[in-house]
């Protein structure tokens, strides 16, 4: 397995720019960093091409996530947005490719975050979501990418919340790079068991995320981590393994994540990096065996 961090574990906002933290990631001695892919288009060629030499330069790897905006829904009943949402892919997942990136994961088949206040279709969503993926496949698949579909929680999508759910999408998509996408703090919510939902996934399983039920790291909560590291070696997942932890308040990302508290404990950034580190060597530990 392969071990990384979402980068905006250290920032308040999606938009932040996340290429200074390639050399951060690879000193705390990840092998990976998540990038948000929601503002990549704004970055030019140059910047780009610079964050791709970066990650060569200190061995790291990239992968993306992103939850599209309502506005480039690829489930949505109106045309108009799923025609907007298969263009706003075909730039995003062309501007990924220049960072090398393989692998992009999160709620790729509808929006994130869900507006509840708004009447929910799951079955037409799951239909369109299915049609809107598979029309974007091939293209993604051209640039060598894979889509890992994300299985979240009722409280953010009500399309996919359990692993049986996403490894049922994936197959009716039937595209071979696309993946069902893992993550705990998700599984500690809707899963009778985090063994059983590694296991259903199988060897669909494409990305995992790693967080705590508190949304801390690895290591500081109550997670089944023995049982996880388990089942992922009983697959044979060999694939990357990103903790996706989020303690700050304020910001795109504190409010849309709803960390309403401090999680940090009014930790410094030096500090934070601690954390991290320290939950890498628990992850690989118990994670690895």
């Amino acid at each position: 397995m392969k071990h990384g961090i979402y980068y905006s574990y250290w920032e308040h906002e999606w938009s932040a720019k996340f290429g200074p933290y390639v050399e951060k990631v690879a000193k705390l001695g990840f092998d990976v960093i998540e990038v948000a892919a929601h503002h990549i288009n704004e970055y030019s060629d140059a910047d780009l091409a610079a964050i791709k030499q970066s990650a060569r330069d200190n061995g790291i790897i990239l992968t993306a996530g992103i939850g599209p905006s309502r506005a480039k829904n690829l489930s949505s009943p109106d045309s108009t947005v799923r025609a907007a949402g298969k263009a706003f892919f075909e730039q995003t997942l062309t501007n990924v490719a220049k960072l090398d990136i393989k692998t992009i994961g999160g709620a790729l088949h509808s929006y994130w975050p869900v507006d509840y206040t708004q009447p929910v279709d799951k079955v037409g969503d799951r239909a369109r979501g299915v049609e809107g993926i598979y029309g974007i496949a091939d293209f993604a698949n051209d640039l060598g990418i894979n889509l890992c579909i994300e299985v979240l929680n009722r409280f953010e999508n009500h399309v996919l919340n359990t692993a049986a759910e996403g490894v049922a999408f994936v197959n009716d998509v039937g595209k071979s790079n696309v993946k069902v996408m893992l993550d705990t703090f998700h599984m500690n919510i809707e899963e009778d068991s985090f063994g059983d939902a590694i296991r259903t996934a199988g060897p669909l399983l494409g990305h995992f995320h790693t967080g705590e039920s508190n949304r801390r790291v690895p290591g500081k909560g109550r997670i089944p981590w023995h049982e996880v590291g388990l089942a992922l070696r009983k697959i044979h997942y060999t694939g990357v393994v990103v903790m996706e932890p989020f303690v700050k308040t304020g910001g795109t990302i504190g409010s849309d994540i709803r960390v309403w508290r401090d999680l940090t404990d009014g930790a410094d950034e030096a500090k934070m990096d601690e954390d991290a580190r320290n939950s890498l060597a628990f992850s690989r530990f118990v994670l690895g065996g």
